[in-house]
């Protein structure tokens, strides 16, 4: 019995309450307008104004729906007021590309609008204002009735009558119990308009089909923004934290002996810490949802400072730089970059010393990146001196796939390690 009676005690079942009188309230200067061509008509029967009255008064509601800000509001009103947990409206993206072409383009997400989804506002607003009207007509005369009963206002002859027992307000304590039936009739017809509103919000109000397709690609956009974030994050922050880890150790061996070297060890943390920190930065506002400006794009052209920073760690580079690189662009360059780049930090971390063979190949049909270092002992560090997550060389592949490429990582000989990638790229002529 109390689980009947607790919906009664919460406010939110007043709140939604509220939300439906509300609307009935909002839909009286519809009714003026309905009211206006209807009076004209006196010659017609009272039956036929009234009904032509509600007609052209529930086209004027239905018009309202229609509207695209309507359907915003309603959501709003219905998360706050009822408590339905309802996304706000997606406008569908509808294909405008040609045939044949490899990802179609698509209209501007507000050129495009659901007429279903307006058409389901309109059915909304319709039952909305009817459930106001039933509701408050009827709690607000219970609420009257309550207060008329105890204190006799309406003479003797007033009173409640329900399945054939009368009350009434003659005083005593059935007056007083025939009023406080009359509330607790009020609270009931509040808990079943809200009840009501509720059902039909998520029918009404939610996503439609198409709107949760919209919503899904939006998801899936949003993941797959911000893996490769997770992957920009993994490449340049592992890199940097490698390299400067390493020149840091170079600088403090070489500090009194070789202050030149020092100082350029130096510096080339510091460059590599800033470079870092453009990435990071950008990375942490767009996780904040934040506007920033131009993400930092490193790409082929910034291949020679990477290999300088590798140089000042103390690594013998020998890079082999083949074809027109300079006409590598777009997503492949960067691509490319960031793709040695890790295969560069992997060296550092798991090679032996000795040199790193870099080879960089720009073909008409493709784009061949190669990374050779030696493995075993021989590099003075510990085995654990760079702890690593595992995730690098699956993210190369995933990196690589998603571009339809190839990728080959494993020995190369006695004591050697090769990472092959190919990435298919269309030179211009």
């Amino acid at each position: 019995m109390f689980r009947g009676i607790r919906p009664l005690l919460r406010g939110s079942t007043y709140a939604g309450a509220l939300f439906a009188y509300g609307g009935a309230f909002a839909s009286i200067p519809p009714l003026v307008l309905a009211l206006l061509p209807v009076a004209e008509w006196r010659s017609a029967p009272y039956g036929v104004r009234v009904a032509l009255t509600l007609v052209v008064w529930a086209a004027l509601i239905g018009a309202v729906g229609l509207a695209r800000t309507t359907r915003r509001v309603l959501i709003v009103c219905a998360r706050r007021l009822l408590g339905v947990p309802l996304p706000d409206p997606v406008a569908v993206r509808r294909p405008t590309g040609a045939p044949g072409a490899g990802s179609a383009p698509v209209a501007p997400a507000s050129a495009v609008s659901s007429g279903a989804d307006r058409r389901r506002t309109s059915v909304w607003l319709l039952l909305h204002v009817a459930l106001g009207w039933v509701g408050g007509l009827t709690s607000g005369l219970l609420v009257i009735a309550a207060l008329v009963l105890p204190g006799k206002w309406l003479g003797a002859e007033a009173g409640v009558s329900l399945f054939g027992w009368t009350v009434r307000a003659t005083g005593g304590w059935g007056s007083w119990a025939a009023a406080l039936g009359c509330l607790l009739l009020a609270a009931v017809v509040c808990a079943a308009v809200t009840y009501a509103l509720r059902w039909l919000a998520p029918r009404l109000l939610g996503p439609s089909s198409a709107e949760r397709l919209a919503l899904a690609a939006e998801r899936e956009l949003l993941l797959a923004e911000r893996n490769r974030l997770a992957h920009e994050l993994h490449d340049s922050i592992g890199h940097t934290l490698t390299a400067t880890t390493i020149q840091a150790a170079v600088a403090g061996e070489v500090l009194s002996a070789d202050p030149v070297a020092a100082r350029a060890a130096l510096r080339s943390i510091e460059e590599s810490a800033r470079a870092a920190l453009e990435d990071l930065d950008y990375v942490l506002g767009v996780l904040r949802e934040e506007k920033t400006g131009t993400a930092p794009t490193r790409t082929l052209a910034d291949l020679p400072e990477l290999l300088d920073r590798l140089r000042h760690a103390g690594a013998v580079v020998e890079p082999e730089l083949t074809g027109e690189l300079a006409q590598v662009q777009g997503t492949a360059s960067r691509a490319a970059y960031r793709i040695l780049q890790e295969g560069l930090t992997n060296a550092l971390r798991h090679g032996a010393g000795g040199p790193i063979e870099v080879r960089v190949a720009a073909a008409p049909d493709g784009l061949e990146l190669s990374v050779v270092n030696r493995t075993g002992a021989g590099t003075g560090r510990s085995p654990g001196a760079f702890p690593t997550s595992g995730h690098g060389l699956p993210g190369l592949a995933e990196r690589v796939r998603l571009l339809h490429g190839e990728i080959e990582a494993g020995p190369d000989g006695p004591q050697r390690w090769r990472l092959t990638v190919r990435l298919p790229v269309r030179l211009p002529a």
